[in-house]
């Protein structure tokens, strides 16, 4: 299994995956459950779980917008709380509204109302890509003009760009460039960005993209499915042929897996983490993303947020195939 998408999907199969003893690989999902390698030795997380990547946002907020309110919005299961137990080692006092939503009621007014009347100047959206279009619609339309802020697992400025021009057709918003939005966002990454040109990793997906799938978006979104192929492909390569399930797993915990990820990854018998940080950027439309604070690595506890040195391979330095090393 590679990939498995969203919590309430994977909890559903991970007993069985486990049971069964099918390796379950790089979880699309930052909920701490997939690192717990004594109840479910065969599952590994992929993204920076909510609790690491809140971490780093709270000390970035800390420190660059001391003084400021904060109001939270988040999704009503696990990205709550382990969003929470991040975020609150860094913001106590300065964060004066919590507001969750059912990603079933696409509705969001009251919250933003009650963000609005807390007077937060910063506003922490720990939400899915259609959830951001909908509060920073929802609050333009209100005149609520916070700093927002955007998680990975949200912030692909493309999809929610797609998703708020859908949203504000037959509404005054329509007259509105969706791109006005999110200028201005600040959001965290473990990955290259679409905006990033000059990454040779995400030039290298931009020409496979172009070669293999013309004519759609290629996003932030394409970009993670892409790095997440290659991981898997860098762990086959390293097998090899005599390729089983017990080879496959002690292959993935005995190596250091460098790539496109621009921080550590921890694959081992006692760390199922996956990416174990993020750094923090701003997007401008139209522009390069602008990079507030440099890829920084931390735990899922009360660890400290630290920088690292990181050799980070190019594409054709990866042997991805039996070919050459990007064939």
């Amino acid at each position: 299994m590679l990939g498995g998408l969203g919590t309430p999907t994977h909890e559903s199969v991970i007993d069985e995956l486990n049971d069964q003893g099918v390796p379950d690989l790089f979880v699309s999902s930052g909920a701490l459950a997939w690192d717990q390698p004594e109840e479910y030795p065969y599952s590994y997380g992929f993204q920076v779980d909510y609790t690491r990547e809140a971490k780093v946002q709270g000390q970035f907020l800390a420190e660059n917008f001391a003084g400021d309110d904060v109001a939270l919005l988040y999704q009503n299961d696990d990205v709550g709380p382990a969003s929470h137990a991040g975020i609150e080692q860094y913001l106590s006092e300065e964060i004066v509204a919590w507001e969750s939503y059912d990603p079933g009621v696409p509705e969001l007014s009251g919250q933003i109302a009650a963000m609005k009347e807390s007077g937060a100047e910063i506003a922490v959206c720990y939400c899915i890509p259609s959830y951001l279009g909908l509060a920073v619609m929802e609050a333009a339309a209100t005149g609520y003009e916070p700093q927002w802020v955007a998680p990975s697992f949200g912030g692909d400025v493309r999809i929610v760009t797609g998703l708020i021009e859908e949203f504000a057709e037959g509404t005054p918003a329509e007259d509105i460039p969706p791109e006005a939005f999110l200028d201005g966002l600040i959001m965290t990454a473990f990955l290259p960005m679409v905006s990033q040109s000059d990454d040779p990793w995400t030039a290298f997906y931009r020409d496979i993209h172009e070669q293999y799938n013309e004519g759609t978006p290629f996003t932030d979104t394409t970009i993670y499915g892409m790095a997440q192929a290659t991981l898997f492909a860098q762990v086959l390569m390293e097998v090899g042929p005599d390729l089983n399930r017990e080879a496959l797993l002690t292959t993935l915990n005995s190596h250091e897996w460098t790539g496109p990820g621009l921080v550590p990854f921890a694959a081992s018998e006692d760390d199922h983490s996956g990416y174990t940080g993020v750094m923090v950027i701003q997007h401008h439309a139209g522009e390069e993303i602008e990079i507030l604070q440099e890829p920084m690595s931390t735990d899922g506890g009360g660890g400290a947020i630290l920088a690292f040195e990181l050799e980070r391979p190019t594409p054709d330095e990866v042997v991805l195939s039996d070919g050459d090393a990007t064939g």
